[in-house]
């Protein structure tokens, strides 16, 4: 059989080589028996493992750990969606060790990514939180805003998490309307993106102004403003949904569409 692609986290930090490549299995030989271990599927015929060890581990010389957000642009973008994928499952493995319904152990089903209950047979599945993020346009400019937590002085898309009984539209105006003031129209799909920060799936849209002043929740939106082309702030890395996001609607307008 062939080598298998080594997904392989200490904590929350990726494994590489050195070379920013994933680290062959004999680097990782040395090390203690993992917390987690078992097959994500396969990629271009060779078997993907997925491994965890605690965040404390003791690194072989050419091993070294790495966030995986830094991770994004070092390793292919194919490889860095499967990395993103086990983080996930690796994240859903160490917090359904025990049923939900009985408290009874779990174990992997062999057959699909799910947990059975050893002793209710209780079946459980990965958690998704669905999140929408949203740029919202008035004319030439694009509503742009910064959490407390983001980096000095940048700034990006509206966003949030669907709650239960929500559709995606509906949390999209109410996200928008509750952090900012403002009221939206015409909302328009743009892309999806699985961010295992820890478990969410990020869904993007466009929409357009449709009314009310720029209030900032207080809280959680340190600042809001309308932004046109010549005074765009820092934005977000390139690693998120978000980054796509904004160029695309700053290719809008430059395109006049």
């Amino acid at each position: 059989m062939s080598e298998a692609f080594e997904f392989a986290f200490a904590g929350e930090d990726l494994l590489l080589s050195h070379q920013h490549a994933l680290p062959a299995s004999a680097a990782l030989a040395a090390l203690p028996p993992p917390e987690s271990d078992f097959l994500l599927g396969q990629l271009g015929g060779r078997p993907c493992r997925a491994r965890r060890w605690p965040a404390e581990l003791a690194l072989p010389e050419d091993v070294q750990a790495v966030n995986p957000r830094a991770a994004f642009g070092l390793i292919a973008d194919e490889t860095w969606m499967l990395a993103a994928r086990a983080k996930h499952l690796l994240g859903w493995d160490r917090a359904s060790r025990f049923c939900g319904a009985c408290g009874a152990p779990t174990r992997i089903d062999p057959a699909e990514p799910a947990k059975l209950c050893t002793v209710c047979t209780h079946r459980s599945y990965p958690q998704i939180a669905p999140a929408v993020m949203c740029l919202v346009r008035k004319g030439k400019e694009l509503l742009l805003a910064r959490s407390p937590h983001f980096r000095p002085g940048m700034y990006s898309a509206l966003a949030g998490f669907v709650e239960a009984g929500e559709s995606v539209e509906g949390c999209l105006s109410r996200e928008v309307f509750e952090e900012t003031g403002i009221y939206i129209t015409n909302i328009r799909w743009f892309a999806s993106q699985p961010w295992p920060f820890p478990q969410s799936l990020m869904l993007a849209f466009h929409a357009d102004y449709a009314g009310g002043e720029i209030t900032p929740q207080a809280d959680e939106i340190e600042d809001a403003q309308w932004f046109s082309l010549d005074r765009l702030p820092q934005l977000p890395a390139p690693v998120s949904i978000a980054a796509r996001l904004l160029q695309d609607g700053i290719r809008q307008l430059q395109s006049g569409e």
